[in-house]
C-alpha cells in the first residue's frame, strides 16, 4: 500500500505546504536571528536583620535593593506589556536567599487562591528559576501560589525536562492585599548547587501566571518559538562572600495495607483479609557543594498510591511509572532513554535504566502439589540502596547508585506443615551514569553503565541470569543558536548465566529466536552468554515556526536489558520523520494553533517490512480558554514476529484509526474533558473503540473532586490464545474476542494547609471477556485475511 517513495512525497509535499503558509516574517524563523538584550539584576548582602518571611515585605531590609521589573507578555500575545504590572527584589546572606514579589492586580478581589497539593500550581502564581550552577542547562525552579502552596522542580536538559519529584526545604508565605498579591521566599543556600568561589553570578528568570486571563509573562523574555529554556536566563550580579551549605534531610515512613478478597476454603493464606505495616526510611546528605549522598532503607511499593489497573493480552510487558521517592528524585541524572522520538512509539519507553525492577516482584512460583497453599511476597525487599549525584563547576554531571535486594522466599503449607522455598536470590544493582557540557551547553557528551549481579544457590533459578551488564554512550550536539540539533547514541549488553538461562532468555517474548520464519535466527541450547547492540540517530529542528525531528533507531536480537532496563522487543530497525507548523499568537478563533504529520517504518533484522504507517493531527487552543485536538492514522498491512508467542510472523490487513479531543476551560470551577478513540481493521479484522471522560470540580478553594469514567471495547478476530501440541507439532490457536473493560478513577483532596492534604483515591475495575471462533493458523503470511 505504501513505500518509501509515498512516504517521501508525503514530507515533501507537508514541508511545502507549511513553508507556504509561514507567516510574516516577525513571527516565523527570521525572529530566532533576533538578538535579546540579556537583563540583569544587582543583589545585595543582608545589612542588619534579614527580612522576616511573613507576605508583607514590609522589612526595612528590603529597602536596601532596588525592585526590578519591566515583564514582557509571553503568552498568549508575545512581546507586549501584560495586563498587570509586576516587580520583585532579591537579597542573601550567608545562609539563605530572600525574594519579594509583588504581583500588581487592579482588581484584587478576583485573585483566584485555589488550595492544592504541593506542586499543584492551582490559580494564580509567581516562579523563580535559578541557575546556580551557571551551566545554561539546569535550574532550580520555585513556585508560589497566592493561596500560599509551593510549587517546585529541577530543571535540566535546557528545560526539556522539569523534575517536580523534587522536592528542597523552603519557606514561603503569601498575602493579598488592595494592590494584589505578594510573596516572600527564604530560600536556603543548603538547597542550590553552586560554586566555592569568591564571587557567582548565577541565571535566573521569574515568571507569573494571571490565571483569569490565562496569561504568562516573564522578566527575561523567552520567545515562544525559540529553543531551550536555561540558557535565556538573565544575570543575577552581586553574590560575594557565600560558601556552598551542608544538607541533611531525614524522612522516616509508615506504610499500613490492608486487604480483602474472598476467603479460600482449605488455604490458610487465603482466609478473606490481610493487613500489613511497612517502615522505612529515605534520606539526603549534602557532601560537599557538588555531591549529595541519598539513601533508603526498606522503600515500599505503596508510599505513594497503588497502580492503575489494567489487563494486558499482548506479548509485550506493562510499563508502570516509578513511585518511590528515592527512585523518582533526580531521576533525570539516571537516565538513558534509548529513542526519544517526538513522532511517538511504544520502543520510546525502552531505557537502560528501570528503577522498577529492583524491588519487583518475584520471579519464581513454587510448584505446588493438589494438597499444598503458598504465601507469595508481593516484592523483593529492598535491604538498602545509596545513590551519589553531583555536578562540578565544569560542567561535569554524574551520578551512581547502588542497590541490594534480599534473597526472598515464600511459605508454603502442606496439610499443616511449613516450609520455605527461594522464589528470588539476593541481588546486587550497579547504575553508573556521567554527562559532560562542552561549549556552554551546545555539545554533551555521556555514558552510563549498569550491572545486575544474582547470587543463585537453588537449582530452580538457574533460568535467571547469574550477571547482566550494559552500557551506552551519547552525544547531542545543537547549533546556528541552538535552532538545530543532531542525537546519537550506541548501546551494548551483556547476559550470563546458565545453559538454561540463555535458552530462556532467546525464546522469551522480547526475542523468540524459535521463530521458524526467521531464518536469521535461531534458538542455540549450548550457549552461556548472549551480546547484543542497539541505538539511535535523529536530527531536528526545535525552533521557528517550522520544526521537524527525523531518525532511525535499531535494536539487535541478541540485546537484552530486562535485569535493570526497560526493553519492549529486539530485532527492529524503526525509521520516523515528524513534522509540525505551529502558530504560537492569536489569530481568528484560536490562541494557538498546532498542525503535526507524521510517518513510520518498522523493520526487523531480516529485511521484513513489519509496518508502515501515517498520521495527521492538529491541536488548538481557542480564544473561549477551550482546547480540542484531532487525529488520524492511516496504517498498510503489518506484520508481527511476536503474536504468535514463537510462532510465524503473522501478517495482518492496515486499518485506519481516529480520534478526537476536548477541554474545557480549566480557569473554571466545573471544567471537563472528554476523549474518543476508534480503530478499524480492514477486512474487519478489528474494532476498537475508547471514550474516556473527567469531571474537575472546586466546591470550594480547599476541596477538590475528580471523576474519570472510561469505556472500553475491543472486538478482535485473531487474539492469540495458546499454542497447542497435536501429533509433535505446534498449532497456533487463535480466536475471536469480545471485551469489554468499564473504569473509573475517584480523587477526593482536601487542603487543611499548604503543608497537609487528606486525599481518597480509588479505581472501581471491571474487564471481561468472552472468546468464540476458536481457529488454528495455517498459513500465517497469506496476503490476505
Amino acid at each position: 500500500m505504501f513505500n518509501r517513495l509515498t512516504f517521501a512525497c508525503f514530507l515533501t509535499c507537508l514541508t511545502s505546504s507549511l513553508a507556504a503558509q509561514t507567516a510574516t516574517p516577525e513571527e516565523g524563523d527570521k525572529k530566532d536571528s533576533i538578538k535579546i538584550k540579556t537583563k540583569s539584576y544587582n543583589t545585595k548582602w543582608v545589612d542588619g536583620k534579614p527580612p522576616v518571611i511573613d507576605g508583607l515585605i514590609e522589612d526595612e531590609a528590603w529597602g536596601q535593593v532596588e525592585w526590578g521589573g519591566d515583564f514582557i507578555e509571553r503568552q498568549p500575545n508575545e512581546g507586549i506589556k501584560p495586563t498587570q504590572l509586576t516587580e520583585f527584589k532579591i537579597l542573601y546572606d550567608a545562609k539563605n536567599l530572600y525574594i519579594a514579589i509583588r504581583a500588581w492586580d487592579t482588581e484584587p478581589n478576583k485573585i483566584v487562591r485555589r488550595m492544592s497539593r504541593r506542586d499543584g500550581f492551582e490559580g494564580d502564581w509567581v516562579e523563580i528559576n535559578i541557575d546556580s550552577y551557571f551551566d545554561k542547562r539546569s535550574a532550580f525552579s520555585f513556585t508560589a501560589t497566592a493561596s500560599g502552596v509551593r510549587g517546585d522542580e529541577y530543571i535540566s536538559n535546557n528545560g526539556d525536562s522539569w523534575d517536580a519529584s523534587w522536592d528542597p526545604v523552603w519557606f514561603l508565605k503569601t498575602n493579598v492585599d488592595d494592590k494584589g498579591w505578594t510573596a516572600e521566599f527564604r530560600i536556603p543556600l543548603s538547597q542550590l548547587r553552586f560554586a566555592d568561589k569568591p564571587e557567582l553570578t548565577w541565571g535566573f528568570n521569574i515568571q507569573r501566571y494571571f490565571f483569569r486571563n490565562d496569561e504568562r509573562s516573564l522578566w527575561q523574555h523567552i520567545p515562544r518559538n525559540a529553543p531551550g529554556w536555561v540558557h535565556h536566563f538573565g544575570e543575577l550580579h552581586g553574590i560575594k562572600g557565600i560558601r556552598p551549605q551542608k544538607q541533611v534531610e531525614i524522612l522516616p515512613y509508615i506504610a499500613a495495607k490492608t486487604e480483602r478478597f474472598e476467603k479460600e476454603e482449605g488455604n490458610p493464606f487465603a482466609d478473606g483479609k490481610s493487613s500489613d505495616v511497612n517502615v522505612g526510611v529515605d534520606g539526603k546528605i549534602g557532601i560537599t557543594s557538588d555531591i549529595t549522598l541519598d539513601f533508603t532503607i526498606n522503600p515500599d511499593f505503596g508510599q505513594v498510591e497503588a497502580d492503575p489497573s489494567q489487563v494486558n493480552l499482548s506479548a509485550y510487558q506493562l510499563y508502570f511509572s516509578e513511585r518511590r521517592p528515592f527512585f523518582i528524585e533526580g531521576k533525570n541524572i539516571l537516565n538513558f532513554p534509548i529513542t526519544e522520538s517526538v513522532a511517538g512509539g511504544n520502543f520510546n519507553q525502552d531505557n537502560l535504566f528501570y528503577s522498577r525492577r529492583i524491588g519487583k516482584r518475584p520471579y519464581y512460583s513454587p510448584e505446588l502439589d493438589d494438597h499444598e497453599f503458598a504465601d507469595i511476597p508481593d516484592n523483593t525487599r529492598i535491604i538498602g540502596a545509596g545513590k551519589l549525584t553531583g555536578k562540578n563547576r565544569k560542567g561535569l554531571s554524574w551520578g551512581i547508585l547502588e542497590s541490594v535486594t534480599a534473597r526472598t522466599t515464600a511459605e508454603i503449607d502442606s496439610l499443616g506443615e511449613r516450609r520455605s522455598e527461594t522464589v528470588e536470590p539476593k541481588t546486587n544493582y550497579l547504575v553508573g551514569r556521567i554527562q559532560q557540557d562542552i561549549n556552554k551547553g551546545n555539545t554533551i557528551v555521556g555514558a552510563m553503565f549498569t550491572a545486575t549481579n544474582r547470587k543463585i544457590e537453588d537449582e530452580h533459578l538457574e533460568v535467571l541470569h547469574s550477571d547482566a551488564y550494559s552500557g551506552g554512550i551519547d552525544f547531542l550536539h545543537n547549533w546556528n543558536n541552538r535552532k538545530y540539533y543532531v542525537r546519537f547514541n550506541a548501546i551494548a549488553s551483556h547476559v550470563r548465566g546458565t545453559t538454561d538461562a540463555i535458552a530462556n532468555t532467546q525464546r522469551a517474548n522480547e526475542h523468540l529466536f524459535q521463530r521458524p520464519t526467521a531464518h536469521y535466527v535461531s534458538v542455540d541450547s549450548s550457549r552461556t552468554s548472549l551480546t547484543g547492540t542497539g541505538g539511535t540517530l535523529a536530527i531536528g529542528k526545535n525552533s521557528g515556526n517550522l520544526i521537524f525531528q527525523s531518525g532511525v533507531t535499531w535494536r539487535s536480537p541478541e540485546v537484552e536489558l530486562n535485569d535493570v532496563g526497560f526493553l519492549i522487543s529486539a530485532d527492529l530497525i524503526n525509521q520516523w520523520s515528524w513534522a509540525q507548523y505551529r502558530i504560537l499568537k492569536p489569530f481568528s478563533i484560536f490562541r494557538t494553533l498546532r498542525i503535526n504529520g507524521n510517518e513510520w517504518l518498522n523493520f526487523d533484522f531480516g529485511g521484513t517490512n513489519t509496518r508502515r504507517s501515517i498520521n495527521f493531527n492538529a491541536h488548538a487552543q481557542f480564544k473561549n480558554f477551550w482546547f480540542g485536538g484531532v487525529g488520524s492514522t492511516l496504517t498498510g498491512r503489518r506484520i508481527s514476529n511476536a503474536d504468535l508467542r514463537g510462532g510465524p510472523a503473522i501478517t495482518y490487513p492496515g486499518g485506519f484509526e481516529y480520534w478526537y479531543y476536548f477541554e474545557s476551560d480549566n480557569r473554571k470551577k466545573l471544567r471537563m474533558n472528554f476523549e474518543q478513540w476508534q480503530f478499524h481493521g480492514f477486512e474487519n479484522i478489528e474494532v476498537s473503540y475508547n471514550y474516556w471522560l473527567n469531571f474537575v470540580y472546586n466546591p470550594t478553594n480547599a476541596f477538590n473532586i475528580s471523576v474519570a469514567p472510561s469505556y472500553n471495547v475491543n472486538h478482535n478476530q485473531q487474539q492469540y490464545v495458546t499454542t497447542a501440541d497435536y501429533n509433535k507439532e505446534d498449532r497456533y490457536i487463535t480466536a475471536a474476542i469480545d471485551q469489554t473493560t468499564y473504569s473509573m478513577s475517584l480523587r477526593l483532596s482536601y487542603v487543611i494547609t499548604p503543608d497537609l492534604t487528606i486525599e481518597y483515591w480509588g479505581q472501581p475495575y471491571i474487564s471481561s471477556g468472552e472468546y468464540r471462533d476458536f481457529k488454528r493458523i495455517t498459513q500465517a503470511d497469506a496476503p490476505e485475511y
